[in-house]
């Protein structure tokens, strides 16, 4: 059985692996590459489309070659995106899969979490900051707001919400300034003057 992958390059699958493919879901979810242990993962991997992504595998040799030590796929369906990747970094933490190396050196998850959430001072300032999972369990925490694969990634998104709604650098911990003066962005109007009590 053949199949095309991205870029139009034609691949087939080891016999084995065939009817494992034809079936998987063009939906959210894990998927995992199994070896010849009964539960050895050689790889886990999350897409919001399974199908589509295990068949993109493909482009490389290394990754080829993983496909042929691969004996089964399975996968875990998600209600979305965001419950996909939080399942997949869990699980690849868990099992230590083996062509997952790179992508467990690199990735380290970010949230952005208000420090007084209103439900519990209800008129204290909020401020918000950057948390990452390996401080915080995600799954049990409140009050967090999006998710992002590096502290940067996640200053730059809560820097393009200040953009966008002129908000103050300062009241957001963004920027450094003097009690009572306009921050440098008020007086470009690019801030609404919360800093200096407008």
């Amino acid at each position: 059985m053949e199949f095309e992958v991205p870029y139009q390059v034609p691949y087939r699958y080891p016999d084995h692996l065939t009817a494992e493919v034809a079936d998987l879901p063009s939906s959210p979810g894990v998927y995992v590459f199994h070896g010849d242990a009964v539960d050895l993962p050689l790889y886990i991997g999350k897409s919001i489309n399974i199908r589509t992504r295990v068949l993109s595998h493909l482009r490389t040799p290394e990754e080829a070659r993983m496909l042929h030590q691969t004996k089964r796929i399975t996968h875990i369906p998600t209600a979305g995106e965001i419950g996909a990747l939080l399942l997949e970094s869990k699980m690849i933490k868990q099992d230590f899969p083996l062509f997952n190396k790179r992508l467990r050196r690199s990735r380290q998850l970010c949230s952005l979490r208000l420090s007084n959430p209103v439900s519990r001072v209800p008129n204290a300032p909020q401020t918000p900051e950057i948390v990452d999972a390996k401080a915080i369990d995600f799954s049990k925490t409140e009050h967090l707001y999006g998710l992002f694969n590096s502290h940067r990634s996640a200053l730059e998104h809560l820097k393009n919400l200040a953009d966008d709604n002129k908000l103050c650098y300062t009241h957001l911990g963004l920027e450094r300034s003097t009690q009572g003066k306009p921050c440098f962005r008020s007086q470009l109007h690019l801030c609404e003057g919360a800093c200096c009590g407008r």
